[in-house]
């Protein structure tokens, strides 16, 4: 059960960014379901999104009516077709880019270099986005470009989090990123850490990428913090809540 105190300070930060309460409550109702479950006990629901029971059933029975909740027959709740009807559109309007470029952006503005997004295709990577750094002298790379996966940091991290054994793809998945010093092309760096989509999926991987003269390793160490946080906030922008699909290597990272 939530104490008096915790309601009160829910409902102040409600109020303080122009929320409902009753909204925000509905919301985490439908957020305690996890991938994979089909339904939950009322006591378990209310559990998991920190409310008392009865809060929790008087929510559930108003998100049943516009079918956003349907109770089984034992009595337990499962999400409601509405819920499938609305993800289905949120999918079909969705375009990555709208999401992928202005992370890439605001990667180039933290680090002043490259930013590049690549996905797999079979047994090479295809970099589908990209925003040049303010250099004069960068590492060039066209949008469509495919270039192999066993050799830069981008290829790697795929590699890596697509089930890739031994190393350095367990050392990959540990750390959660990779550097590259000269491995594709010889005066060629990068820095790269893996995104992931819906239903915690590995995307692709998102990474900077620059003249080794300029990105010394120890630079790229520095870099490495940077590009994680924006994968990282991608991947949650793209995936949802953090739940038990969520990757260690993300999870280690994000707050």
């Amino acid at each position: 059960m939530r104490n008096t105190d915790e309601t009160s300070g829910e409902r102040r930060t409600a109020e303080k960014d122009g929320g409902v309460i009753a909204v925000t409550r509905a919301l985490s109702l439908m957020e305690a379901f996890t991938v994979g479950e089909w339904a939950l006990s009322l006591a378990e629901l209310s559990r998991r999104a920190r409310m008392h029971k009865t809060t929790a059933l008087r929510l559930a029975r108003t998100l049943a009516l516009s079918q956003y909740m349907v109770q089984t027959e034992d009595g337990q709740w499962r999400l409601g077709p509405a819920a499938g009807w609305l993800g289905a559109r949120y999918q079909a309007g969705f375009d990555v880019n709208n999401v992928v470029e202005p992370a890439l952006h605001e990667l180039v503005k933290q680090t002043g270099e490259s930013a590049s997004f690549y996905v797999r295709e079979g047994d090479i990577r295809s970099c589908v986005a990209r925003i040049e750094g303010p250099r004069s002298v960068r590492h060039n790379v066209r949008i469509g470009e495919r270039l192999p996966l066993g050799s830069g940091a981008p290829g790697r991290v795929i590699l890596a989090f697509s089930g890739a054994k031994g190393e350095p793809y367990e050392a990959i998945r540990e750390r959660g990123y990779h550097i590259s010093m000269g491995e594709r092309e010889a005066e060629v760096a990068s820095v790269a850490a893996p995104v992931f989509g819906l239903n915690w999926r590995l995307l692709g991987s998102m990474c900077i990428s620059g003249p080794s003269s300029r990105l010394t390793k120890g630079l790229l160490e520095k870099h490495a913090k940077m590009v994680i946080r924006a994968a990282n906030q991608l991947s949650y922008a793209l995936a949802g809540t953090r739940s038990p699909a969520t990757p260690a290597a993300v999870s280690r990272w994000h707050p």
